[in-house]
């Protein structure tokens, strides 16, 4: 990379690492290497964060996760996980239909009660 392109990538940085060319050289490609691993951590966190939501809209109807995807694979139903997370969370009538459905296709799932709703400060009374 030539100075030009350095000092380019490096705007915005602080103190020399964006006047001095060492140090701007240096730094750059450091940031350089963060935003390619942060590429590969990103889909990652967004995969975990689907995954949290699709757990907790399976649990208000009383299933868990795992049985729920289990139950879905067994109805060969293919939506995918950013998908569900968005059912979930938008779409609860939907949602619950597809519980119904993985519930019916799993038999873990059919003797799972669900736990009763808590009342703010009626349960502390």
């Amino acid at each position: 990379m030539n100075k030009k392109e350095v000092f380019k990538l490096a705007k915005g940085f602080r103190g020399r690492a964006k006047n001095c060319i060492r140090i701007a050289r240096e730094r750059v490609e450091k940031a350089l290497q963060y935003s390619y691993r942060d590429r590969r951590n990103k889909k990652r966190d967004m995969r975990s964060l689907w995954i949290e939501r699709i757990n907790a809209g399976t649990r208000v109807h009383g299933v868990n996760y795992g049985n729920f995807m289990h139950g879905l694979v067994k109805e060969n139903i293919q939506i995918n996980r950013k998908v569900l997370s968005e059912l979930s969370m938008h779409e609860p009538y939907s949602f619950k239909a597809l519980v119904d459905v993985s519930r019916t296709a799993f038999p873990g799932n059919k003797n799972v009660t669900s736990t009763p709703k808590k009342e703010g400060l009626s349960m502390l009374v």
